[in-house]
């Protein structure tokens, strides 16, 4: 699973504590630029929105912008974790029949900070972040590398290995479903961030108003 528009409905949230950072830098954030950054771990896009206004950052300007960022989001959801309605049933119900993991270009402090709020840590056998990968989505290294962590968390608790048609991916961008798809994993697109047609296109395998509609009988039934 993806985090950020998965997990937590937070890219609005995001988007916000980057539009109120930068601006003090001068830099204008529209929701066309968020959007179009999906996919994208923070140090690349605060790269990529300098880039876009024609700035260079200074030195350790960008981890002093990253870090901003991740406080003033702490922030922004400290009344109230933004969690999709039904996300804790849907993975509670998943967990008890299949292995989880996630897969984002989150920051690791970010993801485990929304884990122990909600209590799903125990849900997942491992986690990918940001701080994993040397290249972000739609590039298929984060799913890849969660392919083998995944089969290796299994194996060691006395499951078979598994093959890439046994793992699904569950994303709500169109990088992160050609990520999926580019590693050789099924994928189910999420409408929480954008339209079911843009996941489609993407390659999308089949798509979901709300994952907790879903049971494991009808993933298994859809891409078994």
């Amino acid at each position: 699973m993806d985090f950020n528009g998965v997990i937590i409905d937070d890219e609005p949230i995001q988007m916000r504590a980057y539009q109120e950072i930068l601006k003090e830098e001068g830099i204008e954030i529209t929701e066309e630029a968020y959007l179009a950054s999906l996919g994208m771990d923070d140090k690349t896009f605060v790269e990529a929105a300098y880039e876009r206004a024609g700035k260079t950052p200074g030195t350790n300007k960008v981890l002093e912008i990253t870090t901003a960022k991740t406080n003033r989001w702490r922030e922004l959801i400290a009344d109230e974790l933004p969690l999709f309605p039904g996300l804790q049933n849907f993975i509670k119900k998943m967990s008890e029949e299949f292995a989880l993991g996630i897969v984002s270009m989150a920051k690791r402090e970010e993801i485990g900070h929304v884990l122990e709020l909600s209590g799903l840590r125990d849900r997942f056998s491992i986690i990918v972040s940001a701080e994993d990968v040397q290249k972000c989505k739609p590039d298929p290294e984060c799913y890849k590398i969660g392919f083998r962590l995944l089969d290796l968390a299994r194996t060691h608790a006395g499951h078979l290995p598994m093959n890439h048609k046994d793992c699904l991916v569950i994303e709500d961008s169109p990088p992160g479903v050609i990520a999926g798809k580019t590693a050789g994993l099924k994928t189910l697109g999420v409408t929480n961030t954008v339209a079911a047609e843009a996941l489609r296109n993407a390659g999308a395998d089949a798509v979901a108003t709300n994952l907790d509609d879903w049971m494991p009988d009808s993933m298994r039934r859809v891409f078994v």
